[in-house]
């Protein structure tokens, strides 16, 4: 990694976190398309690359929310419970079967679409009946187990699809927010650390490209602490907007590329 790659790294780091972390999302689904477009990182070398980027980047906001007492209570519990074997099952599955980038691609954009639409359109124009209920303790983890498992497979964290789940739901961002990032943070530790025992087979590209990973985490632990300082500044309608639409955007993306 030269110098121009590192820079390049670090800076979307800190820019993808400084907007994600105050709705629960680590980033690394954004930071998917610019490892694999405009830094050139091989496949599946990728997703233990940005598993190391939420290990990296996962503290700073961590720190801020457990400072403001926001990581405590069931749901983080309930989350990691969850996503920590379904990540396990997700490495096993992108080393030794593998699914192509297009099914991925297909399933975030059929997901994060119009979920990220329907609750933008649901912020902005409130349904007059009675709120949904939240889900079930046993939904919750059943969903955590389904998304640390995508989480293995891609690297993406999983915060991105359960914030915006989970809100839609009628959970309120500044709970969901520090339990999707730390069931992520735990999530990639786990994820990092089994792809690091996988490498050990002699698999080509199962490794993390470390420095990019760390340069990028770094990037991503300063944005994060600097996102989530601000979240409590920000009115909930504007968080949900937010995420509504970065889930939205996320969809968009996968289905134009």
């Amino acid at each position: 990694m030269d110098w121009s790659t590192g820079t390049l790294g670090f800076g979307a780091g800190v820019l993808i976190a400084l907007v994600t972390a105050p709705v629960g999302v680590s980033g690394a689904v954004f930071l998917l398309p610019v490892q694999l477009s405009l830094l050139g990182v091989p496949s599946p070398s990728v997703t233990p690359t940005n598993l190391l980027y939420n290990v990296v980047a996962g503290p700073g906001a961590l720190l801020r929310y457990r400072r403001a007492g926001l990581l405590r209570g069931p749901l983080a519990r309930r989350l990691i419970a969850g996503t920590l074997p379904g990540v396990v099952l997700g490495a096993l599955i992108r080393v030794f079967a593998l699914p192509g980038p297009a099914v991925f691609r297909l399933l975030v954009a059929a997901l994060l679409l119009p979920l990220g639409l329907w609750l933008v359109a649901r912020t902005l124009r409130p349904a007059t009946t009675r709120a949904p209920a939240e889900p079930s303790p046993r939904t919750v983890t059943l969903l955590a187990v389904a998304v640390g498992t995508v989480g293995g497979i891609y690297g993406i964290g999983g915060g991105s699809i359960l914030g915006p789940v989970l809100v839609g739901r009628g959970m309120p961002v500044a709970q969901v927010a520090p339990a999707a990032l730390a069931s992520t943070f735990l999530t990639s530790l786990v994820g990092a650390g089994t792809y690091g025992l996988l490498s050990l087979t002699g698999g080509d590209h199962i490794a993390p490209d470390w420095l990019l990973g760390l340069a990028c985490g770094l990037g991503g632990l300063t944005g994060g602490y600097l996102g989530a300082r601000l979240q409590p500044r920000l009115p909930e309608r504007f968080l949900r907007l937010l995420l509504g639409t970065l889930a939205a955007a996320v969809g968009a993306l996968y289905v134009g590329s």
